[in-house]
């Protein structure tokens, strides 16, 4: 079993983690993650999740894009970023099916991050557990991190 990783996690991270050199936020983000999920959980992020991660560095104003980029950069160096592939897709397609047959919607990119997690048999890692929890069938792990020192 692993954990996939949404962007809230990123965006708590990037904020806890603000102003620390690449090489300290790298290590935080490891300890933190062994901290919240265990040192055997496999983490990964999702392409969707890559692509909203580095849509954050297009639209950051100047006075923090360089800040943000490294960030981003560093997660996308550190963890293993998982393709929407067929199997997501047909998970996909039944859980968009389910969702709007009960008025149900939660984004466009979270049910690809749901999917990817529930063609693979892994939980999603979130800040926002009752968005996820929405999901049937979906395990849902709640992550918050405190501010690293």
């Amino acid at each position: 079993m692993g954990t996939l990783l949404d962007t809230t996690v990123f965006i708590h991270l990037e904020r806890s983690l603000r102003g620390r050199d690449p090489a300290s936020a790298r290590r935080d983000v490891i300890r933190q993650l062994r901290e919240e999920l265990g040192a055997h959980e496999e983490v990964a992020i999702s392409a969707i999740t890559a692509s909203e991660l580095l849509h954050g560095v297009h639209r950051a104003n100047a006075a923090n894009k360089v800040a943000r980029e490294a960030f981003v950069e560093m997660v996308l160096d550190t963890i293993p970023v998982i393709p929407f592939d067929l199997l997501s897709a047909r998970t996909h397609s039944r859980l968009w099916a389910n969702l709007a047959a009960n008025d149900i919607d939660i984004g466009a990119h979270d049910r690809i991050v749901a999917a990817t997690a529930m063609a693979m048999g892994w939980s999603v890692g979130t800040a926002n557990v009752r968005h996820f929890d929405r999901i049937p069938g979906l395990a849902v792990t709640g992550i918050s991190f405190s501010t690293a020192g």
